[in-house]
């Protein structure tokens, strides 16, 4: 009876980007190609990211199973040589999975062997040149240049406060520190994508982790941390921050945000 060849295999796993195309072809490993009857199909969740991003959401805040109704079926077309084949675009970012299978005259369904196929989907933009500057803001003041962030001059000063109780939050880079560095990072580096260590802000007393903050210590996500924000009197922090944001753009360069997900800090709005 032959079996059922489809390409790509099952199983394989590719990565493409918005704006490719790919080619599935389904044929029959017995001389001659498909008995009569025989139609082929490919059963997909492409097209349908939409779908999958909400069977996710709800299957997670449910705690159930995957539904599966983003899959569908796409009719494959028959090709002179005897196999079956579709050519799709890939329009969506995303995971998708298909494969191919046929049906006999009387309906029955014949499956290669193996798992589905996968694809993960890129944004068209990250196809290339994406050299990631990662910066820390608070490493851009006046010490910026110096071998070791230890000062121990300002330590000695600060050291009688601390055994007082008080929280000492020394100088800090600024979001329009790094803004002012945008020319060398993009310019000259050519750097197109500057990712951000979190600037929310953190907790500054009891559990705080060094003079600081941990900025992994999260108190708000939709706050900027106030040691980042030069006070003029005209720009809260978030507008500071959408500066940069939109001077990374306007120079053909984009924004990453190291958001933290999994916990938080002590006294959080959540």
């Amino acid at each position: 009876m032959g079996h059922l060849i489809m390409q790509p295999p099952p199983g394989e796993r590719l990565l493409r980007f918005v704006g490719d195309r790919l080619s599935f072809r389904l044929t029959h490993s017995q001389s001659g190609g498909f008995p009569p009857g025989w139609r082929a199909f490919l059963r997909t969740n492409l097209g349908r990211a939409k779908l999958v991003r909400e069977e996710i959401v709800h299957a997670h805040f449910h705690h159930l199973p995957l539904a599966g109704a983003s899959w569908r079926d796409i009719p494959l077309l028959p090709q002179p040589d005897d196999s079956w084949a579709i050519d799709l675009p890939l329009t969506e970012v995303g995971f998708f999975k298909a494969k191919a299978y046929a049906t006999d005259e009387r309906g029955y369904q014949h499956w290669p062997e193996g798992a589905d196929f996968g694809v993960t989907v890129h944004p068209d933009h990250y196809r290339s040149a994406n050299t990631i500057y990662c910066a820390f803001v608070r490493m851009f003041g006046p010490g910026k240049t110096e071998v070791t962030t230890v000062d121990a001059k300002l330590d000695a000063q600060l050291q009688p406060l601390d055994q007082q109780g008080y929280t000492v939050i020394p100088p800090s880079g600024k979001l329009r520190d790094l803004r002012r560095e945008l020319p060398h990072i993009i310019g000259t580096l050519g750097c197109r994508i500057v990712h951000l260590l979190p600037v929310n802000p953190t907790p500054t007393t009891f559990a705080r982790f060094g003079r600081f903050g941990s900025p992994y210590a999260i108190q708000d996500l939709t706050a900027i941390d106030p040691a980042l924000v030069e006070f003029d009197k005209r720009t809260t922090g978030v507008e500071q921050f959408c500066e940069l944001a939109h001077d990374i753009h306007a120079r053909g360069a984009r924004l990453f945000l190291d958001v933290v997900i999994n916990h938080t800090g002590w006294g959080s709005t959540l």
